[in-house]
């Protein structure tokens, strides 16, 4: 027999810092899908994505380049131009219809680019001239060897801070109910918080503060557009992802919690799961451990099963559990966790990044 929805604290309302309400405990996590085209622009097949998943508590779009320097992946969207900002608008439109509230991820990724993305900007940029080891990027051009990034002068990165600025702006525009700044993954705002990554010896370099000082200029220059408790930051104290992780992660994002904290922003989003990597560099941070420094609502992600997403909202270790690779083949998720329904079988990774319907809209509710 199915469980009543009300024995499940995964599917209670939850009022997002006194500004939205999602009905349930469930987020859309975000996840480059590469369904925008060469140039960027939002479209129809991805309003129909988003459509079928809207029962979410909350919907994060994927990773959403705020300039063309910030481009590090194939027929991502972005978020700077008007073109960009109306195919937005048709996809937030789509979602809102069908009852969803959804927020924009805000995306830079540093040095996990290639100049092959932006010619006329040249080599990729980063805090440091630190290049990422492997066996390459995937280009418009194929596979290609890493390059070492050039590190931003010390003017440059408030024009970066702008750029996440002029971008947040533009998704209120496209009418999103808010923004969340990607902190997470190895990308730019990442690189300049991890000690690994930034060697500088300016006021964004050096001891934790100063490293910190990058993402706290750009949580105030978007909270200058759009209202605190409508932003929320995702972090990966954890992770491996884009070759991160620093011996002093702790005490970096303790401090990157209770900085942030003051805002009083929509959430703290943390990869806190080990599934997909850790560094080893010392026992794993836990949720418990953030909520002891941040006050606000706590998102948790990584791995996360209905039965460990239940557990752990329950505890109240977190308000809300981001899914990712479950909502890929799943996009009624919220529904088969409701009423039991097994989940179907994940995505073989060879259609995430597929530029046509396949692996994408396509996947069938239960019946």
């Amino acid at each position: 027999m199915a469980q009543d929805r009300t024995d499940k604290q995964l599917l209670a309302p939850f009022t997002l810092n006194s500004a939205l309400r999602a009905h349930n405990r469930i987020v859309l996590a975000p996840m480059t899908r590469a369904r925008a085209g060469r140039h960027r622009i939002p479209n129809g097949l991805m309003a129909e994505y988003y459509r079928q998943r809207a029962s979410a508590g909350l919907m994060i779009s994927e990773a959403t380049v705020v300039s063309t320097q910030g481009i590090g992946w194939v027929d991502s969207p972005g978020i700077y131009s008007d073109a960009q900002t109306e195919g937005w608008k048709l996809v937030v439109e789509s979602a809102h219809r069908a009852g969803g509230v959804m927020f924009l991820q805000l995306w830079h990724c540093g040095r996990a680019s290639h100049s092959t993305f932006h010619l006329e900007e040249g080599a990729p940029v980063a805090p440091s001239p630190i290049a990422i080891h492997g066996d390459g990027i995937q280009t418009p051009n194929g596979r290609e060897p890493y390059e070492t990034p050039r590190a931003l002068a010390t003017e440059e990165v408030l024009r970066v801070v702008d750029d996440y600025r002029q971008a947040a702006k533009r998704a209120l525009q496209a009418g999103f109910d808010g923004v969340e700044i990607h902190g997470a993954n190895g990308y730019l705002i990442d690189q300049f918080l991890q000690s690994k990554t930034n060697h500088r010896t300016d006021r964004y370099g050096g001891n934790v503060e100063n490293r910190y000082r990058f993402l706290n200029e750009i949580v105030q220059a978007v909270t200058a557009e759009v209202p605190a408790a409508r932003v929320g930051v995702r972090l990966s104290p954890n992770g491996v992802f884009n070759e991160m992780g620093s011996p002093d992660f702790r005490k970096t994002f303790s401090f990157a919690a209770q900085q942030l904290d003051q805002y009083g922003l929509a959430y703290l989003h943390l990869v806190d799961g080990l599934a997909f990597g850790f560094h080893k560099l010392g026992d794993p941070m836990t949720l418990p451990e953030f909520r002891r420094v941040f006050h606000g609502p706590l998102i948790g992600n990584g791995g996360y099963t209905p039965a460990t997403a239940e557990a752990a909202v329950q505890d109240g270790s977190a308000d809300l559990i981001a899914f990712g690779r479950p909502y890929i083949s799943n996009p009624d998720l919220v529904e088969r966790i409701a009423q039991d329904w097994p989940l179907a079988p994940e995505a073989p990774m060879d259609v995430w990044y597929m530029p046509n319907p396949r692996g994408y809209a396509d996947f069938p509710v239960y019946r």
